[in-house]
């Protein structure tokens, strides 16, 4: 690519990009490293959105290329089958401007160095333009390429929410908000607004919270006024929750017993001056914990252990709090990370909701008596979050489940409280809290 980057080429990137997330790469990396061959702005952003919207609706229009071709691209050339899914996207999805979407598209086989296909995707394009409406009625007939979910997702969300189970999928296909978290030890959230309004940007305020923020818009953070004087963090509102509900006091020894990427941590240490533990297994997730610390001057113990063997790395001191933000299916969160869709498997879950259960039971003999324990996932899944907190309760007598969840929530049999992705805008979580007897 050369430096000054051609909008098509952004399309090039696009499908390089997106065959990579299919095979199995995360979208997260994927657009980093992608993003980073850009250099104006509005290039990233178009980036963005055909890579996200690629993912959350490749299962639609994986399937509708297929029909469109006498013989499948997608092992041969995945590059190339990606290019076309990214075509109809924009055009469907996007919805740009025919002519200037397809032509762009067209070169961008050309930037993919393979111009002997550049025929191929002016055809298939404009054949999808010519049968639109007969071709949207096949992929509608089914209901995997009508709502671009698996079949497995689709019966998990029909057997646990019957009621609401079509809202979520709806919920999933739709752009998330950006949600801003107030650093307020460096800034006030009606100061910040107005600091945002000044450089174009349009905000709202969340009843309830002080330190949230919404932009209505979506765009490059880092650019923002006072992200790098480290006035705010990105946080869903529903993760906004997890510090407020350990009920935290100065001076107290809390554990964020899966820490990394640092958003609940950072949270925790504005709120209160605590001695932090912020504990993660994997070590190189480590580095961007303390990045992101630094970034908003807070301090606290950064450490990689495995929360499941405390025997490695527990100094024998209780903890007041422990935040444990479990590993889970994160089918809560589909809005922001489309591709969960495209690499969670129902054969996943056994081994999550174990981990969850090992998690929960090697972590509680730390709690102090009177201690707090926040267990969350951003799950949507009844397994994995009423389920196991109602069994959590019944192999510990000790455990009291508080009714400190937020309180607006549905709540969940056995103790707990759910929110559906897109609810109150924000996305799928659930919480439960425990306090250990004295």
């Amino acid at each position: 690519m050369n430096a000054e980057t051609k909008s098509t080429d952004v399309r090039a990137l696009a499908a390089q990009a997106l065959a990579r997330v299919v095979a199995g790469e995360s979208l997260r990396n994927a657009f980093g490293a992608s993003s980073a061959k850009l250099r104006d702005a509005r290039d990233r952003a178009l980036l963005s959105s055909l890579l996200h919207e690629g993912a959350r609706w490749w299962l639609r229009y994986d399937a509708a290329i297929d029909r469109l071709l006498e013989r499948p691209l997608r092992e041969r050339e995945s590059q190339l089958h990606a290019l076309l899914v990214l075509g109809i996207v924009q055009l469907d999805v996007l919805r740009m401007a025919e002519y200037a979407a397809v032509a762009a598209t067209v070169e961008a086989a050309r930037a993919l160095r393979k111009p002997k296909f550049a025929g191929l995707v002016n055809a298939v394009l404009r054949r999808w333009l010519r049968e639109r409406d007969a071709l949207i009625a096949g992929l509608d007939a089914d209901i995997v390429t009508r709502s671009a979910h698996p079949r497995w997702l689709i019966d998990s969300l029909a057997s646990d929410w019957p009621g609401q189970a079509e809202t979520v999928v709806a919920a999933n296909n739709q752009q998330a908000p950006l949600w801003l978290r107030v650093n307020r030890r460096r800034a006030q959230r009606d100061d910040l607004c107005a600091r945002l309004a000044g450089a174009g940007h349009s905000t709202r305020v969340v009843d309830g919270s002080d330190c949230a923020i919404v932009l209505e818009a979506s765009t490059d953070v880092t650019r923002l006024p006072g992200y790098a004087e480290g006035h705010f963090s990105v946080q869903d509102g529903a993760a906004q929750y997890a510090a407020e509900l350990l009920d935290l006091h100065d001076g107290q020894r809390v554990l964020d017993a899966c820490a990394a990427p640092g958003g609940k941590s950072a949270h925790i240490l504005e709120m209160a001056d605590v001695d932090l533990l912020a504990l993660d297994r994997d070590p190189l997730r480590l580095p961007r914990v303390r990045e992101n610390l630094a970034r908003l001057g807070l301090a606290a113990r950064v450490e990689a252990g495995d929360a499941a063997e405390p025997a490695g790395w527990w100094d024998g001191r209780p903890f007041d709090r422990i935040l444990l933000d479990a590993p889970c299916s994160a089918t809560g969160i589909i809005r922001r990370q489309p591709d969960i869709k495209l690499h969670r498997r129902a054969s996943d879950l056994p081994a999550l909701m174990a981990t969850q259960a090992l998690l929960l039971d090697a972590l509680w003999p730390l709690l102090a008596p009177g201690g707090r324990l926040v267990y969350a996932t951003c799950s949507v899944g009844i397994g994995e979050n009423a389920r196991q907190a109602a069994r959590f309760m019944e192999r510990h007598a000790d455990a009291k489940s508080l009714a400190a969840t937020p309180r607006d929530w549905r709540p969940v049999p056995g103790g707990g409280a759910q929110n559906l992705p897109g609810e109150r805008d924000m996305d799928g979580f659930f919480y439960a809290v425990f306090e250990k007897h004295a």
